[in-house]
């Protein structure tokens, strides 16, 4: 994918850091939108399409957190790479478990922003291009339909999934009956090697049991193998 064919919004208040960002992003030939708030980074989103949102937290009138929420309630596709001050763990999950893909702490090395935000958009076209090898699968009185992202569960309910879910049910589908590793998961669905608390992963599975297991502390379908990773048999 040409870069002179990505549009990135970016959401930063702090200007010199704002127009540090931009004129590099824009040196490597991305097309870049500025926002200043949280208001104006979301009237910006319902303007057009990004690849790519680059997201401060910190940000008058609406916190950078907050407008991804807002931003994942309208769109699941668009990448979200969330920048902050905090560098702690808690802080790194509250971000990821609130819809950003990936997580960068202030003060960042240019390089590895610019290699991230590649990475970033690179995948996210990817899956877009991309038609799942598996559309629906069933299993006992369940099932996932990939290209709609939604799931019918234990109960017969109908669930919607996020894009993260989705993409962690496809993989375990996909290697049924076999362990996938933590450290492939976080290559594959997050899409980058080091992440801060590997209990986010164990909240999908979690969830999953929650709508695919009759008794979730027993479960038939989705296992945790201590210290190596899970699986999904069928």
């Amino acid at each position: 994918m040409s870069n002179t064919k990505a549009n990135i919004l970016l959401v930063e208040d702090e200007p010199t850091l704002h127009d540090t960002i931009k004129m590099n992003l824009e040196l490597e030939g991305y097309s870049v939108t500025s926002a200043f708030s949280g208001s104006s980074a979301i009237y910006a989103f319902s303007q057009e399409y990004f690849n790519l949102i680059i997201m401060d937290i910190m940000l008058p009138e609406m916190d950078g957190l907050t407008v991804t929420e807002h931003i994942r309630v309208k769109n699941d596709d668009t990448p979200i790479l969330i920048l902050s001050a905090k560098d702690g763990e808690q802080d790194r999950v509250l971000g990821l478990r609130k819809g950003a893909d990936d997580y960068l702490t202030k003060s960042f090395n240019l390089e590895e922003l610019l290699l991230r935000v590649e990475k970033l958009i690179e995948k996210n076209f990817r899956i877009k291009n991309q038609k799942p090898r598996i559309e629906i699968y069933n299993f006992g009185t369940c099932s996932v339909n990939f290209l709609a992202q939604t799931a019918i569960d234990v109960f017969g309910n109908s669930v919607d999934l996020s894009k993260k879910e989705a993409m962690l049910l496809y993989l375990l589908i996909e290697n049924k009956n076999e362990v996938v590793t933590r450290e492939k998961i976080l290559q594959v669905v997050w899409g980058y090697n080091v992440f801060p608390n590997t209990r986010t992963i164990d909240n999908f599975i979690l969830s999953f049991r929650k709508y695919f297991e009759k008794d979730s502390r027993q479960p038939t379908y989705f296992h945790s193998i201590r210290g190596v990773g899970y699986k999904f048999t069928n």
